[in-house]
């Protein structure tokens, strides 16, 4: 007799929902079902969230296609509506096992009243090369673009001492790189005894888990990178040189429309203390072309902010309004300018990548290999390859050293010492 396939759990969006995915899979182990972990942060997720549910029920069509994250937390009608959808499953319940052994076929409960983050932590990250730990959840900003606080509920942390175990049982298991997500990482700890800072939670890691080689933070809100936290990014080599910023934009009407707490020369300010201290780290930052208000002069002042601020890790998206957000009741850029503007930022961008890719040929880097055991991930995040022959595969999760040979517009070549 045949078994039932196994789950797939399909994750879109930021890395917490990667790190959350596992504890799903974990929690739907033997049953015959595609879950969906989706995200909202722009228009365009939500399509491809769609677009990940049709596929499934196609690929699958005798599983149960349950939907879950931040779009259906936010919208659980629209999704439990879809002919494709079984059932949908809150952000505030999904790592909950009771959520997933009841029938009802919406379970979504009120995010803004949860307090706890992280109820359950994922037993394995045997799929990923570096392993994703979530220390922080929601967010108590109101960002006038975004809906994510909607969808994650008020910002809340957890123990320092759960973090801790989790990474060290990683550790023992074999990864030798962790990420600590959240929301929004700089905001963890005031809900905790003692108020800790996202800095000592670095630090304590780093002195109870002596056998971490690598440790990576995702994205970082600038304004809260407190000197604690800025010596450690800094000076720390255990830390990986790579920091991603949530910078937005580079004109400082925009982001006082878009209520972000720096301006543009704080961004500036801070890019060039962390270079001066650490001249290898590398900068990454979230852009947003076609913010409503946004002239021609506001858009160019933040694509000079990639030279500025060094950027060589861009993420741009086109601004989308999101329901409900202040942000889409402002006079609106015209949808296909945003897209011309988000091109041009996203050719500004790809010029500084391939530049600093070039930089790179002749050094050498250890490289984390991921699957399919040619390619992988240097400390400063850039995309290494290596030109290995038929049949010849790195171990996964082995970290290399690699000589860097040659560089394109994308990636790296590098061929082991």
């Amino acid at each position: 007799m045949s078994s039932a396939p196994a789950p797939a759990v399909i994750s879109l969006g930021c890395r917490l929902n990667i790190a959350e995915s596992e504890t799903i899979r974990t929690l739907v182990a033997g049953r015959d079902m595609v879950v969906v972990n989706s995200c909202a942060v722009t228009n365009a997720a939500v399509k491809a969230t769609r677009v990940a549910i049709r596929r499934a029920r196609r690929d699958r069509p005798d599983a149960q296609i349950v939907v879950t994250g931040c779009a259906a937390q936010i919208d659980p009608a629209s999704f439990a509506a879809m002919p494709e959808v079984d059932r949908v499953i809150g952000n505030a319940d999904k790592l909950t096992p009771a959520a997933w052994s009841t029938a009802a076929p919406v379970v979504v409960s009120d995010i803004m009243q949860v307090r706890e983050t992280a109820p359950h932590l994922a037993a394995s990250f045997s799929a990923h090369a570096r392993a994703f730990v979530e220390v922080q959840n929601g967010c108590d900003h109101r960002c006038t673009f975004c809906a994510i606080p909607f969808g994650r509920g008020p910002s809340r942390s957890v123990p320092a001492g759960a973090v801790v175990d989790r990474i060290a049982g990683l550790v023992d298991a074999g990864h030798r790189e962790i990420v600590l997500t959240g929301v929004d990482l700089t905001s963890y700890g005031p809900d905790l005894p003692g108020s800790p800072t996202l800095g000592q939670l670095v630090e304590r890691i780093l002195a109870r888990v002596p056998r971490l080689e690598r440790l990576r933070l995702s994205s970082l809100d600038g304004i809260e990178i407190d000197d604690r936290l800025f010596d450690l990014l800094t000076g720390e080599p255990r830390i990986m040189p790579h920091v991603h910023l949530s910078l937005q934009a580079g004109d400082d009407m925009i982001l006082k429309r878009m209520k972000r707490r720096h301006s543009r020369a704080d961004s500036v300010a801070l890019v060039s203390r962390l270079k001066t201290a650490r001249p290898d780290l590398a900068i990454g930052a979230d852009l947003i072309a076609g913010f409503p208000t946004e002239t021609e002069a506001m858009a160019a002042n933040t694509r000079a902010l990639i030279a500025d601020c060094a950027i060589v890790h861009a993420h741009i998206f086109p601004y989308s309004p999101r329901a409900g957000t202040p942000a889409a009741r402002m006079p609106q850029v015209e949808p296909e300018v945003r897209r011309q503007r988000a091109a041009l930022l996203r050719d500004t961008a790809a010029d500084a990548r391939q530049t600093w890719l070039q930089s790179l040929v002749g050094t050498a880097q250890r490289v984390l290999i991921e699957s399919p055991g040619d390619r992988g991930h240097a400390p400063n995040f850039a995309d290494i390859r290596l030109p290995l022959g038929p049949g010849e595969r790195q171990t996964v999760g082995d970290v290399v050293t690699v000589t860097v040979t040659a560089a394109n517009a994308t990636h790296l070549t590098g061929t082991p010492l």
